[in-house]
């Protein structure tokens, strides 16, 4: 939730504050709405941010006993929670291979012409054609850590790129 339009950076900073005095679902609840704005201010958007946090605390608490489910559709269905989150819960949380749609696999992927689309479920679905499942996950995160490092948006680092030969962007 906090991530939308947000740096990792300032996320991380925020949810370091945010959890280490508000370590449980039951205990991030006793928070206002207000109070959750205040402490994620930072992030953008914070308003619409603080109601969906509110709204979750609500949902894992009086549906899932506090704790996340396991599932792409219970997840998907948790308030602030789309497919992308849903699959890093998934992989990262619960070891469940997902296949992670952010603005850099939707990117790379078209540079490297896996796919034509920037519909990121239809990424998702290609991408899971051909890409193991048991490696879902990490491909995920290897081509998000690229789009970070490497082939940054508006200004790719080609020079320093390892399949810069191989990329049909870089040569055409």
């Amino acid at each position: 939730i906090l991530s939308a339009q947000c740096t990792d950076e300032r996320v991380n900073k925020v949810t370091s504050n945010l959890f280490n005095n508000h370590p449980t679902v039951f205990k991030m609840n006793e928070l206002s709405q207000e109070e959750i704005g205040e402490k994620i201010y930072s992030t953008g958007f914070y308003n619409n941010k603080s109601k969906f946090i509110k709204k979750l605390c609500k949902t894992l608490i009086s549906e899932y006993d506090g704790k996340i489910p396991e599932t792409m559709d219970e997840l998907h269905k948790l308030p602030g929670t789309g497919r992308k989150t849903a699959n890093v819960v998934l992989g990262n949380a619960f070891n469940i291979p997902g296949m992670v749609v952010d603005t850099h696999v939707m990117r790379i992927t078209n540079l490297l012409k896996f796919v034509k689309t920037k519909n990121a479920v239809k990424i998702e679905s290609e991408l899971e054609k051909v890409v193991p499942k048991v490696d879902w996950t990490l491909f995920s995160h290897l081509l998000i850590d690229h789009g970070r490092a490497v082939c940054i948006a508006n200004r790719p680092k080609c020079d320093n790129c390892v399949i810069s030969k191989l990329c049909p962007s870089k040569l055409g």
